[in-house]
């Protein structure tokens, strides 16, 4: 029978009695030299911590037979740095020393240290510096570095798009971060920054408006925004390209169709981008026997914390709710007048910028509503169902187009319910299940072919 000992404190033992001798001078066998200082060492200990002592002191070199070595590159007080760390394994890196303790680390193969120094680096990190970072990574060759700067860049984009380093971006380097699906901006802002890096240098840059121009995810632009102001700017007008880009939308969306030309099809397939702009919004409600509540509130995934917005200018009982470009549009619902105790079935669509933060009014709906469905698709929200003016469930389905502001009707579904799930995908809309006028379930899936206004229906059990 063995028993295995292992004696955890014997490492450290044998590295402060090493670097005892090292201070006492005993048993050393070679100088480390630089800047008139020398530094006694241990050739087995230096071999045995780094590559680069290895080849020097195993192999053929001059150095091996020397009693004192001169180390070219690396100053003094770095040397000694370094000395210390690899007979005590501690050594303390600060914003003063960490990039010639970085080079020093390179060059004499210290990965460790290296890579200390690079998570140094990596936490003083910010929107300011994030672009000199990655210029310093790729000079000292520290992949861990230049992956995380990246990181801040794409994550904290708005910030760094207004820094003095962003406009001296080469074309290939602002392309790398237009294409890059984590950029943390929405298209209105990425559009905005190319045309500020061209105008920093208009004259050699303006011939790039196309190739930026094709990095901007159109399909996730406000369509007034889209129409109104990137299609008029000037140097997209100069471009016949942009203009043929442009068109090719425009056609795309007023058609109300996922299928679009080979040229285009890359530029309106591709994905959304990650944003933090990304949020989480609660509106109304009622809490015991309360009045429904006219209150706002928004969850920041970045802080983890919830914001109050502004209230709802109406108190709104079982009104729709949905999102399309940064703006929360609330459809209908059932007013009450706390004066007289009356309700009215309101058609009234009041819309919350989540930049600005304000309420406004768009166009009301052709019926009044509550209770009804809502869902999105492109620029359109389509209104179905609910309980109308006469308190009954009415099967009236209509759609909001976003770009001019305008209702039309559509074919009504075959049957009324309340509450179903609704989802649009690919120029249809789908509506299953729900409940009839006396609440029970409805086994029914209900489809609406939104290009033709044709509706066709099967039964699910």
């Amino acid at each position: 029978m063995a028993f295995t000992f292992r004696d955890s404190e014997l490492a450290g033992h044998l590295l402060s009695q090493l670097n005892g001798l090292r201070q006492s001078r005993l048993l050393t066998d070679v100088f480390l030299c630089s800047e008139q200082r020398e530094f006694p060492c241990h050739r087995s200990v230096l071999v045995s911590s780094s590559p680069y002592f290895r080849a020097m002191f195993c192999s053929n070199f001059l150095e091996s037979s020397q009693a004192r070595v001169n180390i070219q590159g690396i100053s003094s007080d770095v040397l000694s740095d370094i000395v210390d760390y690899v007979y005590t394994g501690s050594i303390s890196i600060t914003m003063e020393n960490v990039l010639p303790l970085m080079q020093a680390a390179s060059m004499l193969h210290y990965v460790g240290l290296f890579e200390a120094c690079s998570l140094f680096l990596q936490k003083q990190l910010s929107p300011e510096n994030c672009l000199s970072m990655i210029r310093l990574s790729e000079i000292l060759h520290c992949d861990s570095l230049k992956e995380r700067a990246k990181e801040t860049a794409v994550r904290s984009f708005s910030d760094v798009a207004v820094s003095e380093d962003f406009c001296e971006l080469s074309l290939p380097e602002l392309m790398s971060y237009l294409e890059d699906d984590r950029l943390c901006a929405e298209e209105e802002q990425v559009f905005e920054t190319l045309l500020a890096w061209i105008h920093h240098d208009p004259f050699s840059r303006r011939g790039a408006i196309h190739d930026l121009f094709k990095r901007v995810r159109l399909r996730y632009i406000h369509p007034t925004y889209l129409f109104q102001f990137i299609a008029n700017d000037p140097l997209v007008q100069s471009s016949t390209l942009c203009t043929e880009i442009i068109d090719s939308v425009r056609r795309l969306m007023l058609s109300v169709s996922t299928k679009c030309s080979r040229e285009l099809k890359p530029l309106w397939t591709t994905p959304r981008r990650y944003t933090c702009e990304e949020t989480l919004v609660v509106v109304g409600g009622r809490k015991n026997n309360e009045q429904t509540s006219r209150e706002a509130l928004l969850y920041d995934e970045r802080t983890h914390r919830w914001q109050w917005l502004a209230k709802l200018p109406l108190r709104l009982y079982k009104a729709a709710y949905v999102c399309i470009h940064s703006i929360l549009y609330v459809l209908g619902g059932l007013s009450l007048c706390t004066a007289s105790g009356d309700s009215t079935v309101s058609a009234t669509v009041y819309t919350l910028s989540l930049k600005t933060n304000q309420w406004r009014t768009a166009e009301p709906m052709l019926q009044p509503r509550y209770a009804h469905q809502s869902v999105s698709f492109l620029h359109f929200i389509f209104v179905l169902g609910g309980i109308g003016m006469d308190k009954k469930i009415t099967p009236s389905l209509e759609r909001y187009n976003s770009m001019f502001n305008q209702w039309e009707s559509m074919a009504p579904m075959p049957t009324a319910v309340l509450h179903p799930a609704a989802v649009a995908n690919d120029q249809k809309i789908y509506v299953f299940g729900g409940e009839d006028a006396i609440q029970n379930p409805v086994r029914l899936i209900q489809v609406n072919k939104s290009k033709t206004h044709r509706v066709e229906y099967n039964n699910s059990y």
